[in-house]
């Protein structure tokens, strides 16, 4: 622990499991006072408990939950320094043939609208920040930002726009204090992974699958991940803003064996 997120605050969206929940324990250890968010309240109760970070029950794509979230992180905490936009699902995708209208909304709603929200919510909260405008957001996107899954469309097309956002709102916001970068995942081991893994009729090819996605052979740990995130969000990345940071064990480099 180097106490590189010693006195911010921070909010963390889909914090109850996988990379947020990852995020949510690597942040706390870092000395940052941690709002996290999530839909789960036995598994934030849990993480509450365990990190002492601060569960809000609250759905990103809720427009009113936000007003008391702001609320709530004003009066708690006065500031809000990192704002890491990490909630999102494919659940109910398919490809552009099948996938269903309501499917699509709802994914929207909750991977791209969610992510907008946060922004204007983060940043309402960082321009009060006492000493002036400041703070850190970061945007869990996805290699499927930079390539797209046949499967997945919806999920494809709401990563990509992240990119996009993330770098309109870094200009619009360049002289202020406050950056906006995304992060893009490949293949990394979350509980979804190994679910789907341990679910398939062939785990262990399931298994080589997915670890040779990336030329390093292997899929990425969630606190590989974080620790990106902790970059970003320190100051450390004070220059770094409208940036796509790729983490992907070379994933998205090449063509392999071409």
């Amino acid at each position: 622990m180097s106490g590189k997120l010693q006195g911010k605050v921070a909010l963390i969206t889909g914090g109850t499991n996988g990379i947020g929940k990852a995020a949510v324990e690597g942040f706390t250890r870092e000395g940052a006072s941690v709002i996290f968010t999530g839909n789960n309240e036995t598994a934030g109760a849990d993480i509450s408990q365990a990190t002492g970070a601060t569960f809000v029950k609250h759905a990103v794509q809720d427009v009113e939950g936000w007003k008391a979230l702001v609320a709530q992180i004003r009066a708690e905490h006065g500031r809000l320094d990192i704002a890491f936009a990490n909630a999102g699902t494919n659940s109910g995708d398919s490809n552009i043939e099948d996938v269903e209208v309501d499917a699509w909304k709802r994914l929207i709603d909750i991977n791209l609208t969610g992510a907008m929200l946060t922004i204007k919510s983060a940043v309402e909260l960082m321009r009060e920040n006492p000493g002036g405008p400041s703070g850190s957001i970061i945007l869990n996107s996805s290699i499927n930002g930079i390539l797209a899954l046949a499967g997945d469309v919806t999920y494809s097309t709401t990563k990509g726009a992240l990119r996009l956002l993330a770098k309109s709102t870094a200009v619009h916001l360049g002289k202020s204090g406050i950056r906006c970068n995304t992060i893009h995942p490949g293949v990394t081991e979350t509980p979804l992974i190994e679910g789907a893994i341990n679910s398939a009729p062939d785990q262990a090819a399931a298994r080589n699958m997915l670890e040779n996605v990336a030329p390093m052979g292997r899929m990425a740990k969630m606190e590989e991940i974080v620790s990106l995130v902790m970059y970003l969000a320190s100051d450390d990345a004070s220059f770094v803003t409208g940036s796509e940071l790729v983490i992907d064990g070379g994933s998205t480099a090449g063509l392999p064996g071409v």
